[in-house]
C-alpha cells in the first residue's frame, strides 16, 4: 500500500491562496474580459489606465478628498484584476507585460502612501507619518521577496497579505477617513500583515532551499 504524504492544514490553506485569488478576480472580471476580448483594448492598456486613475486617487489624497480618493482606489484595483484576466483570457500573457505590470503596481503603490505621507507631514501628525513610512517599506518587501525567490528559480506566490488585501485595506481606510484614526489603523493594519507575509514567504524560501 503506498504511502500519501500529508499536508498540514495550515500549510494547505496558505497554498490554496493564490488559487483562491485568481478564482475571485475570475469571478469578478469576467464579463469586462468577454467584453474586451471583442475590442482591441491590450492587457497593457488596461495596466497603464490603472496606473493613472492611483495617480488620480494620490492626487485627491493631497487635496484632502480622502473619500473619493478611495473610491478611485478601488477602480483602479479593479482594473489590476481585469488586465491579468485579459491576458489570461486572450493568451497575451508576455514577460514585458508582467514586467510593466509589477512596475507600475510598485509605482502606484509608492505614490499613494506618499501621497498620505505628505498629508500627515503637513499636519504634523508624527505617528501618521511614521505608520505610513513603515507600511510603504514593509509592503515593498513582500513583492521584493517574491521577485527576489523568482529570480533565483523559486516558487514564491505564498502570502496572506498581499497586494489586492493591501489595496482593500487601504482603500477602506481612505473611504472611512472621517472617522478617528481609521486610516492611521489601516496603515497599522497593512503594516503588520504584511510584516506576516514577509515571513511566510521567507519560510517558504527556506523550505525550498533546505530541501
Amino acid at each position: 500500500m503506498g504511502t500519501e504524504k500529508v499536508i498540514p492544514r495550515r500549510q494547505k490553506t496558505v497554498t490554496k491562496l493564490p488559487e483562491l485569488r485568481k478564482n475571485i478576480a475570475s469571478y469578478l472580471t469576467r464579463m469586462l474580459v468577454r467584453l474586451f476580448t471583442k475590442t482591441s483594448i491590450t492587457p497593457n492598456i488596461l495596466t497603464v489606465s490603472g496606473f493613472i486613475l492611483t495617480l488620480g486617487a494620490t492626487a485627491l489624497i493631497l487635496t484632502d478628498n480622502l473619500f473619493a480618493a478611495g473610491f478611485v482606489v478601488l477602480v483602479a484595483g479593479f482594473f489590476d484584476m481585469l488586465d491579468g484576466a485579459l491576458a489570461r483570457s486572450t493568451d497575451r500573457v508576455t514577460r514585458f507585460g508582467a514586467a510593466l505590470d509589477s512596475t507600475l503596481d510598485r509605482l502606484s503603490e509608492a505614490a499613494l502612501m506618499l501621497g498620505i505621507l505628505v498629508v500627515y507631514a503637513m499636519e504634523q501628525s508624527t505617528l501618521g507619518v511614521w505608520m505610513t513610512g513603515v507600511a510603504l517599506i514593509i509592503s515593498f518587501l513582500v513583492s521584493y521577496i517574491r521577485s527576489r525567490a523568482e529570480a533565483l528559480g523559486l516558487e514564491c506566490e505564498v502570502g496572506l497579505f498581499t497586494r489586492p488585501e493591501r489595496v482593500i485595506v487601504l482603500a477602506l481606510g481612505l473611504l472611512l477617513s472621517g472617522l478617528d484614526y481609521a486610516l492611521i489603523t489601516a496603515l497599522g493594519v497593512v503594516a503588520v500583515f504584511s510584516l506576516i507575509t514577509v515571513c511566510q514567504r521567507l519560510l517558504h524560501i527556506w523550505r525550498q532551499t533546505s530541501k
